[in-house]
């Protein structure tokens, strides 16, 4: 049986994992969900990811952080969805919690917070919300 919306599936992994104190979480690895990982680090809501396997059984491993006992993450929430994507301009990015969360795009340029497509004026699919 296939998985409709895998990201969703990721987003939830990494949701629960937090609220459970997991040190890390696993999931079924593909480049869109290394993408979001990368984005992640970079902005500093998870220790690290690491991809194991052969390409047809890769696994994604996420390292969750913790500041005094709780989850950096507080809430992850899915924008667009299979079933109805969600498309903006560069003009028209969300700012996520006036600014002290991120929303990941994923543009024609890779995927990317939505400060940084907008630096680099280009708009997309927005992924998800971080905060």
């Amino acid at each position: 049986m296939s998985m409709t919306d895998p990201i969703a599936d990721m987003l939830t992994r990494l949701r629960n994992g937090g609220k459970a104190e997991r040190v890390e979480v696993s999931m079924p690895g593909s480049g869109m969900k290394r993408e979001i990982a990368r984005v992640l680090k970079e902005e500093g809501y998870i220790v690290d990811y690491s991809e194991n396997g052969e390409a047809s059984r890769r696994q994604l491993t996420v390292k969750l952080k913790y500041y005094k006992g709780k989850p950096v993450i507080e809430k992850i929430d899915r924008v667009s969805s299979p079933g109805c994507r969600v498309y903006r301009g560069r003009d028209d990015l969300p700012s996520v919690s006036g600014g002290l969360g991120i929303a990941i795009v994923s543009t024609s340029q890779g995927v990317m917070t939505a400060k940084k497509a907008q630096e680099s004026h280009v708009g997309g699919e927005i992924i998800c919300t971080v905060c």
